[in-house]
C-alpha cells in the first residue's frame, strides 16, 4: 500500500489511531490545562462506525468524520509529530472536502480549542472560515466552516 492512500481505518488499526491521537495532542495538555476531547474519544467505536480514516503504512496521519444532512463535521484530525511538514495534514484536508461532496454536502464544519494556535492559523488557508468562538464545558472553541462548491472536484 502507498503511503500516499487514504482509506477507512479496520479494527486493527485502533491502536495506531490511538497513538497518533496521543502524539499529536499531548503538547496541548499543559497549554490548555485539560485533556483535548480527541485523546478522551472512544476510537474503537469510531473505526466501527465507520468515522475514521487513515494514511500512511505505518499509520502517520488520520481524521474523523461525521456526515449530518447539511455538513460534513471533521471530529479530529491527528498528524504524527515526526510527519509535519511532509503534507500528511494538506492531503487529509483535500480528503476531507472530497469525502463531502462524495455525501452530496457542500459545507465542512470543524471547531479547535482557541489555544491552539497553530490550527487558527492553519484552518484559515485552506478556505475555512471562523463562525464563532464559544465554551463548551471546559473547552473554549473556535468554530469554523468551508463552504465547498458542489461542481469542484
Amino acid at each position: 500500500m502507498a503511503d500516499d492512500v487514504i482509506r477507512l481505518a479496520e479494527a486493527a488499526d485502533v491502536p495506531a489511531v490511538r497513538a497518533v491521537t496521543d502524539a499529536a495532542y499531548q503538547p496541548y495538555v499543559a497549554r490548555i490545562g485539560v485533556v483535548p476531547q480527541p485523546m478522551r474519544a472512544d476510537h474503537a467505536a469510531d473505526v466501527a462506525a465507520g468515522r475514521v480514516f487513515v494514511t500512511g503504512e505505518p499509520v502517520v496521519g488520520l481524521v474523523v468524520l461525521e456526515a449530518h444532512a447539511d455538513h460534513l463535521f471533521l471530529d479530529s484530525i491527528a498528524v504524527r509529530p515526526d510527519a509535519h511538514g511532509t503534507g500528511v495534514g494538506r492531503r487529509l484536508l483535500r480528503f476531507v472536502d472530497a469525502r463531502a461532496r462524495a455525501l452530496g454536502l457542500t459545507e465542512v464544519r470543524l471547531h479547535t480549542n482557541a489555544m491552539m494556535w497553530e490550527n487558527q492559523r492553519i484552518y484559515p488557508k485552506y478556505g475555512y472560515e471562523v463562525v464563532e468562538r464559544r465554551v463548551d464545558g471546559p473547552y473554549d472553541r473556535v468554530h469554523y466552516r468551508k463552504r465547498l462548491d458542489p461542481g469542484a472536484r
